[in-house]
C-alpha cells in the first residue's frame, strides 16, 4: 500500500522524469516540507464560482491541462488548488475540518491508506457521487474501496498501481536464469514463493555484487498487495493473526530475509536509489508508477538492461479518490468537477502527461508509453501487462489501523529478522506486541 513517504517519494522521482508517455503514475512531490501551498489551475477562470480541490503531492490535473480546460468549458468557475506536500499532514486536517463542518476544499483528494476510514467514519461527510455517476466506469475493486456497506460512494477513483517484476535480463543472463519476460512470469504464476525460490537459484551463480531482490519488505508488500485477505475482514473486524494473506505473504518474506538473496535496502532511501544505478538487484516488484522511477534511477546505463514482466499474482500498490464533501459551499459545482476529472477520457490525458495509470479500463487499449520508455525496458509490452493486472486484483478490505499494522509487520517484524538475524519466530513477536499496542489489546 502506498503510504505518506512512498508517495511522496515516488512523486519526486515524476518531477524530473517524464516516464511512459511522459511519467508513469500520479505524483510529482517533493518531501521536503509539510506545509501547505496553494496553486492556482492558471488561465481561464475569472468566473462568479471558485472552486477549491484539495491534493497531496501532484495529481497532474493542472500539469496536464485540465483545470484550464474546464474553466474554458465553464466560464463561470474558477478552479484553486491546494496543495498539502505529505499525506500524513494532510490527512489529519482533512479530518479535522470534516469533523467541525466547516473549512473543508470543494473537493477532498483521499489516498487508499485513508479511504477505508472515510469510509466507516465520514461517509455522512461526503456526498454521495455513486447517484451521479455510473460507477461501473471504474474498476470493480476501486469502486468497492470507496463504498459504504449501505451503497453511498463517496470517492471517485483517480490512480491505481497495478504489479509487475521488473527484472534485470543482464544479471538474469549472467546467472544462468531464463530471460524472456513471457516464459519467467511462467515460472513464478500464481506463487510468490516461486519468486522467492528462484532467487535462491539467482544467488548460485549470481553476478558478484549483486543480490536477487532489494528487500524482504517489499516482497511482503507485493505478495499482500494481490492476497483476498489483508488485515480485516469485510465485516470491519481485524483478522492480521488469521490472515491467509497475512500467513502467506511473511512466510515468502522469511524465505527472503532469512537468504542471501536480499540486499537489505530500505526502499525510497538513498542507498535503494544508488541501488538501482549501480545494478545492486535483478528484481524489484514494481506497480506501475515505479517504471519511471527505476529509469530517473538508474539512468542511461540502465537502458535495455531492464525488462517487465507479470508479476505471480495481480496485485495492487497505491491510488486515491475525489471526494466531495457536504461542507462544500459549491457542492453542485464540485460534483460536476469531481466527475469530469475522474472520467475516462480526463484519466487518458493525466496519463499522456505523467501517466497517472487509470482505474478506468475503457481507455486502457489506447495507452501507449512514451517511445524512449518502451525501449528502456526492452520493448516490453508495459500498458498490457499493467492493465492485465489492474483488471483482476482482488477486492481488498482495508482497516482504520491498516498503515500501523503493516508498518509493525515490515519495520519492526520484517526487518529485525533481515537486518538484526532474529529468528522469524521473534520477529513475528515482535512485530506481535507492536500491532497490540496499537489496537489497545
Amino acid at each position: 500500500m502506498r503510504t505518506s513517504t512512498r508517495r511522496s517519494h515516488r512523486v519526486a522521482a515524476f518531477a524530473a522524469i517524464a516516464a511512459l508517455a511522459t511519467g508513469l503514475l500520479a505524483g510529482c512531490a517533493d518531501d521536503s516540507g509539510d506545509s501547505s501551498s496553494d496553486s492556482n489551475g492558471g488561465g481561464g477562470g475569472k468566473g462568479r464560482t471558485e472552486l477549491t480541490i484539495g491534493t497531496f503531492g501532484v495529481f497532474g490535473y493542472k500539469q496536464a491541462g485540465l483545470y484550464n480546460e474546464y474553466m474554458k468549458l465553464h466560464p463561470d468557475i474558477t478552479i484553486k488548488e491546494n496543495v498539502t506536500t505529505r499525506t500524513d499532514v494532510y490527512w489529519p486536517k482533512v479530518l479535522t475540518r470534516l469533523q467541525a463542518g466547516s473549512g473543508t476544499d470543494d473537493i477532498q483528494a483521499i489516498e487508499v491508506g485513508n479511504i477505508t476510514e472515510a469510509v466507516q467514519t465520514q461517509a455522512a461527510k461526503f456526498v454521495d457521487l455513486g447517484k451521479e455517476v455510473d460507477t461501473s466506469q471504474w474498476l470493480p475493486w476501486k469502486s468497492a474501496q470507496a463504498t459504504t456497506k449501505d451503497g453511498k460512494t463517496i470517492g471517485l477513483g483517480t490512480d491505481v498501481g497495478p504489479m509487475a517484476i521488473c527484472y534485470r535480463k543482464d544479471l538474469f543472463q549472467k546467472a544462468g536464469l531464463e530471460t524472456d519476460r513471457t516464459k519467467l512470469a511462467a515460472q513464478w504464476k500464481g506463487d510468490w514463493a516461486k519468486y522467492a525460490a528462484l532467487g535462491k537459484e539467482y544467488m548460485k551463480k549470481a553476478p558478484k555484487g549483486t543480490k536477487y531482490v532489494d528487500s524482504a519488505s517489499s516482497v511482503y508488500n507485493a505478495a499482500l498487495g494481490g492476497a483476498a485477505e489483508r488485515y480485516y475482514d469485510k465485516d470491519g473486524n481485524v483478522i492480521w493473526d488469521k490472515s491467509s494473506g497475512v500467513k502467506s505473504s511473511w512466510n515468502v518474506a522469511m524465505d527472503v530475509a532469512t537468504s542471501t538473496m536480499s540486499a537489505k535496502l530500505k526502499q525510497f532511501d538513498k542507498p535503494w536509489d544508488q541501488g538501482f544505478a549501480n545494478g545492486t538487484f535483478a528484481t524489484v516488484a514494481c506497480p506501475a508508477w515505479m517504471i519511471g522511477y527505476i529509469e530517473q534511477k538508474s539512468g542511461e546505463s540502465g537502458k535495455g538492461k531492464w525488462d517487465v514482466a507479470a508479476a505471480p499474482t495481480a496485485a495492487n500498490w497505491g491510488g486515491s479518490f475525489l471526494g466531495v464533501p457536504t461542507a462544500s459551499k459549491h457542492q453542485k459545482e464540485a460534483v460536476a468537477l469531481a466527475k469530469w476529472l475522474t472520467a475516462p477520457e480526463q484519466q487518458a490525458k493525466v496519463f499522456a502527461k505523467q501517466a497517472s495509470f487509470p482505474s478506468t479500463p475503457s481507455v486502457y487499449a489506447s495507452l501507449k508509453p512514451q517511445a524512449d520508455t518502451t525501449a528502456y525496458f526492452s520493448n516490453a509490452p508495459i500498458t498490457q501487462i499493467f492493465s492485465d493486472s489492474a483488471k483482476t486484483i482482488p477486492v481488498q478490505y482495508f482497516g482504520t489501523k491498516d498503515q500501523p499494522i503493516n508498518s509493525a509487520i515490515t519495520d519492526i517484524g520484517i526487518l529485525q529478522v533481515e537486518q538484526k538475524g532474529k529468528t522469524p519466530d521473534q520477529g513475528w513477536n515482535a512485530a506481535s506486541k507492536e500491532i497490540k499496542d496499537v489496537l489497545g489489546q
